[in-house]
């Protein structure tokens, strides 16, 4: 979704050079012939990328005029978000301009940069654009198996296993789990048990972002005036979302079309919130887009590698914001009362949630055989209700989800395993964990960056 703020960015316009301004509405071919000409030679390749990361931004932004959720955020300067998409390039011409740029860093920036910085950003450039070409071709109607989709908008191919792994997980549950019926029926009717009501939504949440924050800001400094408002919607497709607005401030959205469980609370105020999609945003604009003038980074894509990056560390960032002993000990004694639930239940629903965690893989194996066509949607909401043990609603959602998005949904299970892997390599102290975090959130990071050794 398009989200643009009134306030432009502190030295985000580029500033530049009064060639790349003048070409705003010229076709990339004359912006590549004009930079030549008036690039200093003793910072050239400087300037190419800075030519680059504006152009990338401008392509973005006619995009997204073919896309409505293309731009996820977009904080730069307004004239040129409206210059951009006042005439947008056609599919055909945006395409054929991405390749242009592609052919251009590989040929004039990776091959002849020796700077580790410089090739950080062009490297993450590349890949934004790599992810925007693969993006526009779908669009166009060219059609991917689900790895070279995944490849090409999100420079990563998750490890799967096959749902015979799953076997052996379902059946220790069944012995473990009480009751009659099928498993899936009799585990959803206890997770039942601890929904929040409507009225105590608000309380709860709170409770839950302000201690998310509150420990994040312990191992990181967070703007003085960063602040984000919370709303309850309905009718969408994921149960939450932040649309960053630039200047340190998000909208965080919790879809309440499914009863909300208390687990929820946690999770979401640590993913939408701190430390994770608000506090990337946030870190990005800060030492990028202003600390570096990157424009690049003043616009957010939706389909990209940053988004591994992005849901998978604010999936990580619930396990290193709160130890197993420190959640349980949060939601049994501060977030259980405010929700009117039993604390002395909180217990077995912990037990229940961390058992049926070795499950979660087996969405992303779902929707790989949905997305290929191995299976029809029908057999997908019975195998997501069977190996994710959801009701037929919740299934339905879940595959919804896929139906709209995707290969996006490897972001969450595998971007997470990409991030956990690389934070806590060598097994670091929390400090270093942390450290490692803050990193990830505030530089140019694909994920063959996460997974080098």
């Amino acid at each position: 979704m398009k989200i643009i703020t009134k306030a432009a960015l502190l030295g985000t316009a580029v500033i530049l050079s009064a060639c790349a301004a003048k070409t705003v509405t010229q076709p990339i071919r004359q912006i590549a012939v004009m930079t030549e000409e008036s690039l200093a030679a003793d910072n050239k390749v400087d300037q190419l990328i800075t030519g680059f990361a504006f152009e990338y931004v401008r392509l973005t932004l006619e995009a997204g005029t073919h896309e409505a959720e293309w731009v996820d955020a977009y904080y730069g300067p307004e004239d040129l978000q409206s210059r951009a998409t006042k005439s947008p390039r056609s599919k055909e011409s945006l395409l054929a301009d991405i390749k242009i740029l592609i052919a251009r860093i590989d040929a004039e920036v990776l091959q002849k940069e020796t700077r580790a910085d410089v090739l950080q950003r062009a490297s993450a450039l590349r890949g934004m654009l790599v992810a925007a070409d693969t993006r526009m071709r779908m669009l166009s109607g060219e059609k991917f198996k689900f790895d070279d989709e995944a490849k090409g908008q999100f420079a990563t191919v998750p490890q799967l296993k096959t749902l015979s792994h799953y076997d052996a997980i379902l059946a220790r549950l069944e012995t473990e789990i009480p009751g009659t019926g099928p498993l899936a029926t009799r585990v959803d009717a206890f997770n039942e048990r601890y929904v929040i009501p409507k009225e105590r939504l608000k309380p709860v949440f709170d409770a839950a972002i302000a201690e998310c924050r509150k420990r994040t800001a312990q191992h990181m400094t967070l703007p003085n005036d960063e602040s984000f408002v919370m709303e309850f919607v309905t009718g969408k497709p994921w149960s939450g979302y932040n649309y960053y607005k630039g200047n340190y401030k998000s909208l965080i959205q919790i879809n309440t079309d499914l009863p909300i469980r208390i687990s929820r609370a946690v999770d979401l105020g640590c993913h939408e919130g701190y430390p994770g999609h608000h506090v990337l945003n946030l870190m990005i604009e800060s030492k990028l887009a202003r600390g570096k003038s990157w424009s690049e980074f003043t616009v957010n894509p939706l389909y990209s590698p940053q988004s591994v990056v992005s849901e998978g560390s604010a999936n990580y960032g619930i396990d290193l914001a709160f130890s197993p002993a420190e959640r349980l000990a949060f939601e049994r004694d501060v977030l259980y009362p405010l929700a009117g639930l039993d604390p002395k239940t909180a217990e077995a629903f912990w037990k229940l949630q961390q058992a049926t965690e070795a499950l979660s893989g087996a969405r992303l194996t779902i929707a790989k055989l949905y997305l290929d066509g191995e299976i029809d949607r029908a057999k997908a909401l019975e195998l997501t209700q069977k190996y994710q043990l959801l009701s037929p609603k919740r299934a339905e959602q879940q595959v919804g989800f896929t139906d709209h998005y995707r290969s996006y949904v490897i972001n969450y299970g595998w971007g997470k395993e990409l991030v956990k892997g690389y934070i806590e390599r060598g097994n670091p102290d929390k400090v270093e964990r942390w450290r490692r975090m803050e990193k990830i959130l505030s530089e140019p990071v694909l994920p063959a960056d996460l997974a080098a050794q």
